[in-house]
């Protein structure tokens, strides 16, 4: 082989990785905010960007986890690359997937990547009304504010690392709710937990990932299992093993929610971690289920 065939064999990777973003930008943008689901009790609305799918479908399960599919919908062609479904009545509980058609080819059915509450191991989605997931006071629930924000003092933890050791005295161990109990004390008479982070004086905390991440299954929490976190699954659902039951979708946003209200309740703001740059395994991402090869190219 030639000289100058060997370099535009050399260069056919740049080429069509030039031809897919060239591609992708002529991809409609969609200007809406209401992707994923948009619940109501009398109807449920679902909509997804899918601009290079020919065809788009709606599952509803009973289960997060197993059991066939209720019903199937299809999803119709709407504004700006999204395909859309309006089903009348009160889904709240059900749990759902999408699947797409590209090329004539059915791809894996896959969990919103928009969703706010999924099953376990965030294998399907969830019809949340996330008004019954508020504790009470949450409508009135504010962060601290601070003068200057060079003023923070923030205390950087694991969720499960900060309680899950039976010293630390915390009967919620490695879970939400441990960050909201008070009182509890080592063998030693020493604080812990909350009251800990109380008596260093700091104004905020830095949680590590607690979206929902995929290394972990949910479905074992009896097992020896830790990770950081940095592997995720579902950006805007809570990590399920983090909840007393993540089984139910609504559990784990419930007491997220308990975790934030005490920290606010004593003055102490919440960070979260979160990094769009990372996810699991790329076949397996929502984003790439519903639009191959656009956010991994």
């Amino acid at each position: 082989m030639d000289l100058p065939a060997l370099l535009l064999l050399s260069l056919l990777p740049a080429i069509a990785l030039a031809q897919a973003r060239s591609t992708a930008a002529s991809f409609p943008t969609y200007e809406g905010n209401d992707l994923g689901m948009t619940y109501s009790p009398e109807r449920t609305r679902f909509r997804i960007w899918a601009p290079t799918a020919e065809r788009a479908f709606l599952h509803l399960y009973e289960s997060g986890l197993s059991g066939k599919a209720l019903q199937t919908h299809e999803l119709q062609p709407d504004t700006q690359g999204t395909f859309l479904l309006t089903l009348e009545g009160d889904l709240e509980g059900r749990y759902y997937t999408f699947q797409v058609e590209v090329g004539g080819r059915r791809l894996p059915e896959t969990p919103d990547p928009w969703a706010v509450a999924a099953g376990a191991n965030g294998r399907r989605a969830m019809v949340v009304d996330l008004r019954k997931t508020d504790p009470p006071g949450w409508e009135n629930d504010r962060g601290p504010t601070l003068p200057h924000p060079t003023d923070a003092v923030i205390y950087e933890l694991h969720l499960r690392d900060l309680s899950t050791h039976p010293s630390a005295g915390i009967r919620h161990r490695g879970k939400y709710l441990g960050l909201t109990e008070r009182g509890t004390r080592s063998p030693e008479g020493l604080p812990t937990g909350l009251d800990h982070i109380r008596q260093l004086g700091v104004t905020h905390i830095h949680l590590l990932p607690v979206f929902d991440f995929a290394s972990i299954d949910e479905t074992k929490l009896d097992a020896a299992t830790f990770n950081w976190g940095y592997d995720p699954h579902l950006f805007n659902v809570p990590e399920g093993s983090y909840s007393t039951d993540p089984f139910d979708g609504r559990v784990r946003i419930r007491e997220f929610k308990q975790m934030v209200k005490a920290l606010h309740d004593h003055g102490i703001g919440v960070i979260m971690d979160v990094v769009y740059n990372h996810v699991h395994a790329i076949d397996e991402s929502p984003f790439q289920r519903l639009v191959p090869g656009y956010f991994f190219r």
